[in-house]
């Protein structure tokens, strides 16, 4: 198995507008670790996702959607005691989404670390993907993160850590408490640029620059930060490439997110030279960015030539 990643996936009900004037809502589902599976699925690499459901029909959806997308979900649990998440996603300008989410209690925050050590052990991964949101779901999906870190070190599997800071779901000072930790282990640290001052101690410098190379200097391997205004720029030993955001109509910056992060890895595991990676990356994130789903925009390997052609 190439990647190996977890975390919760969710019910997401999208509006057609203001939720509080009522209307349609269209039904998917979306997590971010599920959203970089589908995304290398799709650019035909194998990747296992032991996230965790509850016994009803969204769990099954999430189940069938994955699968469907050629996900392997053979390590996925489902818990008879709690529901899998909701998210409401209220439309409210082109590339702007407001999020409501109901995932306290979820199955998804009760994931346990000894179900990931299973799965983990069972096919043993090339690389390991995570992101700051597992982590802020709860004390068991921390201890699950903690162990996967861990396992990935015991089986010399890369470790690929995507900030993907949620302030809605825990502070700055307690997301910087855990991705210090984690950051040195790291391997790959996707950030913003605002997002890189979690992962250093305090009184780091402002310069984006500066505070990638005092990572490096920490032990990442590489530090991507993911596209905006500037685009995109890859920080590694002896590399400095950078590539311009593309323009896209209205930009769905989720799934934009999600697409960069399985179009750079996806090169990475293809053995491509790093300015390669990221050309294919920034490729695949104007294909989500493009798209108002969360997952449905990233390329297939066919299209990806298409896009970088």
């Amino acid at each position: 198995m190439s990647v190996f990643t977890f975390g919760e996936t969710v019910l997401a009900l999208r509006g057609s507008g203001p939720l509080r004037l009522g209307g349609t809502l269209d039904v998917a589902v979306t997590g971010a670790e599920s959203n970089v599976a589908t995304g290398l699925a799709r650019l035909g690499h194998e990747v296992r996702w032991a996230g965790a459901v509850g016994a009803d029909e969204a769990g099954e959806l999430v189940l069938r959607t994955l699968r469907a997308e050629g996900v392997d979900v053979s390590a996925a649990s489902v818990d008879e005691g709690a529901p899998t998440g909701l998210v409401l996603l209220e439309p409210r300008q082109p590339g702007r989404t407001r999020s409501h989410p109901y995932r306290a209690g979820s199955a998804a925050s009760r994931i346990r670390a000894c179900a990931i050590a299973e799965a983990f052990t069972a096919a043993p991964p090339a690389l390991l993907h995570l992101t700051g949101i597992t982590p802020a779901l709860g004390r068991s999906t921390q201890s699950a993160a903690c162990l996967a870190l861990q396992l990935a070190s015991e089986h010399s599997a890369m470790v690929c850590l995507d900030v993907n800071h949620r302030p809605e779901l825990w502070s700055s000072a307690e997301a910087a408490q855990v991705l210090r930790e984690w950051a040195p282990r790291a391997d790959i640290l996707f950030a913003t640029e605002d997002e890189l001052a979690l992962c250093l101690p305090e009184g780091s410098p402002d310069d984006t620059g500066q505070r990638a190379e005092e990572l490096l200097a920490l032990g990442v391997g590489e530090v991507v930060v993911k596209p905006g205004a500037a685009g995109a720029t890859v920080y590694a030993a002896g590399a400095r490439p950078h590539r311009p955001a593309r323009a896209v109509p209205a930009r769905n910056a989720p799934c934009a997110d999600d697409a960069f992060v399985a179009g750079y890895l996806s090169g990475l595991l293809d053995g491509a030279a790093t300015a390669d990676r990221l050309d294919r990356a920034t490729a695949a994130e104007a294909s989500g960015a493009a798209s108002p789903g969360s997952w449905e925009g990233s390329p297939t390997r066919a299209e990806l030539a298409l896009l970088t052609g």
